[in-house]
């Protein structure tokens, strides 16, 4: 999930979303800690990576439970004074650079999900194993990496659905790799996104982007341009074994 800053302190709060709701008001929904206050907000993606700051919403409009809503000009929410029939509002038109914030947001939690959904490895004795890739997995993995430096030639571990059991060396050390070239590409992957949302110039460049699709090459890095092709040398591969 993303998170977010504020006034560049250093502490992190968990959000389900962030998006603008009106020309001076944003809607933050926390996962569960909520900040006792506002100011200049930065959010970062699932990687890391700070996708926006959206300066002066240091006041709060509105809360709903985990749901609150920002304004950065001081408005507050004033409900009707008098009970009756309320015309629904004019459909608010955000700005490209509301657009742009709320667009990170959406791919920074489609890369998220990407990652969580995690690998399928193939052993060495010719099994196929999936396994997850949640924070909780990778922080698991990454113990395992040093069980191994430390020398261990069988270690714990188990697939999705499958009960725990000892992999050998090898096949712990494919299980690791596999997961880390998992992650990092789609964290560079995300990050290139980032960068083509940013370099739009019109609205409809903004909505038309969505996870999974070809990055530009004018905002590719050259991190991108290695891992694509190692996918389509290993897409090729596979078309050889197949026809063989």
């Amino acid at each position: 999930m993303e998170t977010i800053r504020i006034n560049q302190n250093e502490q992190q709060y968990t959000i389900k979303s962030i998006q603008p709701v009106a020309e001076h008001v944003i809607r933050i929904v926390f996962v569960d800690e909520i900040p006792e206050e506002y100011g200049d907000i930065q959010v970062y993606t699932v990687g890391g990576y700070q996708c926006a700051n959206l300066p002066g919403y240091s006041t709060v409009y509105r809360t709903e439970s985990k749901t609150v809503y920002l304004s950065d000009d001081g408005s507050v929410y004033l409900p009707p004074e008098e009970p009756g029939e309320q015309l629904p509002p004019e459909p608010y038109n955000p700005t490209l650079a509301e657009l742009q914030v709320a667009k990170k947001a959406e791919v920074a939690a489609a890369c998220e999900q990407a990652i969580y959904r995690g690998v399928s490895v193939t052993l060495a004795d010719g099994d196929i194993e999936h396994f997850s890739l949640t924070e909780h997995d990778q922080i698991n993995l990454f113990g395992k990496q040093a069980q191994l430096a430390a020398g261990a030639d069988q270690l714990e571990y188990h697939a999705d659905g499958q009960p725990c059991r000892y992999y050998s060396a090898t096949d712990m050390q494919s299980i690791i790799q596999a997961a880390m070239w998992h992650v990092s590409y789609h964290t560079t992957y995300c990050n290139a996104i980032n960068m083509w949302i940013a370099g739009c110039q019109e609205q409809e460049e903004v909505t038309e982007i969505f996870y999974g699709a070809d990055v530009p090459e004018e905002y590719r890095s050259e991190v991108l341009d290695a891992y694509l092709l190692q996918i389509a040398a290993m897409a090729e591969e596979s078309g050889d074994e197949a026809v063989s």
